[in-house]
């Protein structure tokens, strides 16, 4: 299971997802693979890593910057958001 997955199983991160009009597909996190590949988290039960989330809308890009607490040992993750950019797609 994926970090997206995890985190589109709480209603926090869902109703962020809502207030900026985002589809849950169009939701990708950066560096998805390194953080769930690392060795040191191999030795750890919970973790708590700084992350972004990129997503798109009908208006353009919107990043999330905050911090991933993942449990491996339940499979929960939380987003605590710190802030966010928009990038408006002009046309």
């Amino acid at each position: 299971m994926n970090i997206k997955e995890l985190l589109l199983n709480g209603k926090s991160f869902s109703e962020l997802l809502k207030q900026f009009s985002i589809d849950a597909a169009d939701v990708r996190i950066q560096d998805e693979e390194t953080i769930l590949s690392d060795q040191f988290l191999k030795h750890q039960e919970i973790v708590k890593e700084s992350i972004c989330i990129e997503a798109k809308n009908k208006d353009g890009i919107v990043n999330f910057f905050g911090t991933l607490h993942y449990n491996l040992l339940n499979k929960l993750a939380v987003f605590e958001m710190l802030g966010f950019e928009k990038v408006l797609v002009s046309e």
